[in-house]
């Protein structure tokens, strides 16, 4: 019970405060899942980020979904999703209203200006992470042209992020495919020498 009321609370607080859709949500999630509660490791929230994006629907809902099921199976999953999105459902309704009403005035406007730079330095800090997640297990020249690389493909080409993300994960399967096989092998020929030698 103790658990589930944790997932209520931090999911209710990514959807009170995650100001600028879901990406922008995503650093409040990390910070719910892997900072203050220890639901998962930086690592594997990282992968589910990367999974999660390859799949239709809106980012922060699949990873409620995903960090809930993981805590407490199907009803963890209903209680981080609900507990996600109905307080700013709630008050999206509530606040709709006023602001329409007010949408042309300097201090609404002032607000939304003001809130602005803050999302963008919580995507900063999370490309950042990521960046440097990438460094450590790709090496930096190879980073620099994955990074390059899927910067050109999306925004040149305009090809889905969806799209990129699953061709790299394809790649990435391929490449550690090919060497678990080549490891075997070399482990194979060392064995056969060995007994070529006895």
């Amino acid at each position: 019970m103790r658990v589930l009321g944790e997932l209520c609370i931090g999911f209710a607080r990514t959807g009170v405060l995650g100001y600028g859709g879901g990406p922008a949500t995503i650093p409040l999630i990390e910070y719910e899942a892997v900072k203050k509660y220890g639901w998962m490791n930086e690592e594997e929230f990282g992968e589910t980020l990367a999974l999660a994006n390859t799949l239709p629907g809106p980012i922060a809902t699949k990873m409620a979904a995903y960090v809930g099921y993981k805590v407490k199976g199907t009803t963890g999953s209903l209680v981080a999703i609900l507990s996600h999105i109905i307080p700013s459902l709630f008050g999206m309704l509530m606040l709709l209203g006023v602001l329409y009403s007010y949408r042309s005035s300097p201090y609404i406007s002032g607000m939304i200006n003001g809130v602005t730079p803050v999302v963008g330095v919580l995507l900063g800090v999370l490309a950042y992470r990521f960046l440097d997640k990438a460094k450590k297990g790709m090496g930096l020249k190879w980073m620099i042209v994955s990074v390059l690389g899927c910067l050109v493909v999306i925004e040149t080409l305009h090809v889905h992020p969806g799209i990129v993300i699953v061709l790299f994960l394809l790649v990435a399967f391929t490449m550690a495919t090919y060497r678990n096989k080549s490891n075997r092998d070399s482990v194979k020929k060392v064995t056969e020498k060995k007994r070529e030698g006895a």
